[in-house]
């Protein structure tokens, strides 16, 4: 399993359409059920700062194929106030937080 963290934040004025746009991703994923992959977004308590986790299967990331994903990403560095930070995540434990 692979599991990755992104955080980034947005410029205040943009942090509403990257909302709407996650959200986006979210209504196409449970339409198309990708296999092999778990994701969650957080908007943060400033309102301009998000999160993302992703477990997918190692070398593989169905999230490239959803079109909703590539229409978020197409011009998120206009969106952004500074660059996002991809942290690879090493699981010291967890307790139902990936649906074990």
């Amino acid at each position: 399993m692979r599991r990755i963290m992104v955080r980034y934040k947005v410029k205040p004025d943009r942090a509403a359409q990257n909302e709407e746009l996650i959200r986006s991703v979210y209504e196409e994923l449970h339409r198309t059920q990708p296999a092999g992959l778990r994701y969650a977004a957080f908007r943060l308590d400033d309102g301009v700062s998000f999160v993302h986790i992703a477990e997918t299967e190692e070398g593989q990331n169905p999230l490239a194929d959803v079109q909703a994903f590539q229409q978020f990403q197409k011009d998120i560095a206009d969106r952004l106030q500074d660059a996002a930070a991809v942290t690879e995540l090493r699981e010291i434990g967890s307790f139902h937080f990936f649906g074990d």
